[in-house]
């Protein structure tokens, strides 16, 4: 089996390097990165900030995620997941890549994450919403019910999470509202959206983060 060198510091590009850096991304690659930065993913530069690269890390928990996540773009990927015992975590990155940093252009464009004004053109595919979902959402269920679901984004400010419901609306036609918790804001999909919501991403969740959905 032939050997991928590292892309460290400054190393000299060679031909491999050089091959995966004219890569495209498919239409499931792109929409999981959406999903990701959304959620728990981050982008961030290279050591010359010229082009930028995803960085995703779960819970050890959350182990068979993360692994799915890494399978599906892999050949972004130079090394295998690391495990962190002192944080029991797992995580991985991606290498450096012109298409990781036009999507840093989009989310971080001063420098800090946030939602883009045009957000409901970059989530028209589902797979992006069950990302999203099993990286930041929880259910909220009482005594076997389910009265619905919160998407946990509280790292986004109020006109972030008002843009968002816009989307979800607009693309999806599905109901939701922002909730304030703990003195930021986040998504709750009630009585309004649950069932059409769970009804989209219920055949993409993975099975070990069904939980998450009911």
């Amino acid at each position: 089996m032939k050997v991928i060198p590292r892309e460290a510091g400054r190393v000299t590009y060679s031909t491999d390097i050089r091959n995966l850096k004219s890569m495209k991304m498919n239409d499931l690659q792109k929409a999981l990165v959406i999903g990701s930065v959304l959620g728990d993913g981050n982008l961030s530069g290279n050591w010359s900030n010229t082009n930028f690269r995803l960085r995703i890390g779960h819970s050890i928990k959350q182990t068979e995620y993360l692994l799915w996540k890494y399978e599906i773009l892999s050949n972004f990927v130079l090394t295998k997941p690391k495990v962190y015992e002192k944080t029991k975590s797992i995580s991985f990155r991606t290498i450096s890549h012109a298409q990781f940093t036009e999507f840093y252009n989009i989310f971080y464009p001063h420098g800090k994450k946030s939602v883009p004004k045009n957000i409901s053109m970059m989530i028209k595919n589902p797979i992006t919403l069950a990302v999203w979902f099993m990286d930041d959402g929880n259910i909220r269920k009482v005594k076997e019910k389910v009265y619905g679901y919160y998407l946990n984004t509280q790292s986004f400010g109020l006109k972030e999470n008002l843009i968002l419901i816009q989307a979800l609306k607009e693309v999806y036609a599905i109901d939701s509202m922002v909730m304030k918790n703990h003195g930021k804001y986040r998504i709750y999909i009630g009585a309004g959206g649950k069932e059409r919501f769970s009804r989209l991403i219920d055949g993409l969740i993975i099975e070990s983060m069904l939980y998450k959905i009911g």
